[in-house]
């Protein structure tokens, strides 16, 4: 005996066809295997400026058809799912052109280049019925989500303070050619809002509260890079490669975070800690698959870390893997971040972080952006 499968798919367009690209469309083609009977990818359209790479990643990553222009997608009536992996200064005119046209919208960090766009794009948002998430997948790992339960249910006692850098080494190496990420035109900040705004959705995601309060600093390492358009001409860098602030947030928890770009061997340094009037976690995304807890023992001659292997124990992980240690990866927790919007999108409920969510860590950037400036403490 047959019988037909109810259609609950969802039809995308991936605007952008770089690495991130293709980490949402090898999410979308992954997330119904690994999550069963949720709202099912349907890959209808792909974008690249130019026409010859998006023919070429349509057939790659399987979609129905490619366009250079960004507007066929947010357009097509065949496309209820917009991704945006372009460069940050075009994301708020794509984003509110999908939300005006009625699509969900997946957008990768930063939400824009202004704090001005990234308010423009959350008021569309409100304004449409379309569901937003912003691209901080490194809140949606297994072993981070375990964590925010740990210190909900009061493991580690009160938070009492919370401490984070992510340091890498992409743009290390002084003779690597100026691009577009070194602009204040083209990207806004440099390391604030490239790799600073990861640090501050985790900040936000395990305190359960929002920065309100910082003093920021900046350091530009290399101040001039070859310009790869003119033999023997260079560039001005004009944001920062390196960023630090002390942080107070508005429950009264007190840190410091950082980030660079420029840090040698650091390939996804991010490592934070939560201080808790009983206890304290320990994380480094470099092992992505581990925590280290340590909880005030009776014995003190016992004390000491132990090591929190993810497992089918810490949900999703179950949906991966049916036993601990195995390990899961980037393209896995992506997985994980695109399943949070599926399932708000069935369910009509809200995801974390939404536009209005990302707005909030937009003003934490503006404010240490600011704050770097002027050498004085700056409200949120």
């Amino acid at each position: 005996m047959s019988s037909s499968v109810k259609d609950k798919s969802i039809g995308i367009g991936v605007i952008g066809t770089g690495f991130m690209g293709k980490a949402h469309s090898i999410a979308y083609s992954a997330s119904a295997s690994v999550f069963g009977t949720g709202l099912r990818p349907r890959l209808e359209i792909v974008c690249d400026l130019s026409p010859e790479r998006a023919s070429q990643r349509a057939t790659d990553l399987g979609f129905s058809r490619y366009s250079d222009t960004w507007r066929d997608v947010v357009e097509d009536d065949q496309v209820h799912l917009v991704s945006i992996c372009t460069p940050n200064d075009t994301h708020a005119e794509i984003a509110i052109a999908a939300l005006a046209a009625g699509k969900h919208v997946w957008c990768e960090k930063p939400m824009s280049t202004t704090l001005a766009d990234s308010t423009a794009m959350a008021n569309a948002a409100a304004s449409s019925a379309g569901k937003t998430i912003v691209g901080y997948n490194y809140t949606k790992n297994p072993a981070v989500t375990h964590a925010r339960r740990l210190i909900d249910d009061g493991v580690i006692g009160r938070v009492s303070g919370f401490f984070c850098r992510y340091d890498v080494d992409n743009e290390a190496d002084g003779n690597r050619p100026w691009s577009w990420r070194m602009s204040r035109a083209q990207s806004g900040t440099g390391s604030n809002g490239d790799v600073l705004s990861h640090v501050i959705s985790v900040a936000h995601f395990l305190t359960n509260s929002s920065i309100s309060r910082v003093v920021g600093d900046y350091t530009i390492v290399h101040k001039e890079r070859a310009d790869s358009q003119a033999t023997g001409q260079t560039k001005v860098v004009d944001n920062d490669d390196m960023v630090a602030a002390l942080i107070h947030f508005e429950n009264g928890v007190k840190g410091h975070i950082g980030a660079s770009r420029v840090t040698w061997g650091r390939k996804c340094g991010l490592r934070w800690e939560l201080h808790g009037t009983e206890g304290t976690i320990i994380y480094d995304q470099e092992r992505l698959n581990e925590l280290k807890l340590f909880t005030r023992q009776d014995n003190p001659a016992t004390d000491g870390f132990r090591t929190i292997l993810t497992g089918p124990l810490h949900e999703p992980y179950a949906a991966f893997l049916p036993n601990g240690g195995h390990s899961l990866g980037y393209m896995d927790v992506k997985i994980c971040e695109l399943h949070d919007l599926l399932s708000a999108i069935e369910a009509k409920s809200q995801v974390w972080p939404s536009f209005s969510d990302g707005l909030k860590i937009e003003r934490v950037m503006d404010a240490v952006d600011r704050s770097a400036q002027t050498n004085k403490w700056v409200d949120v």
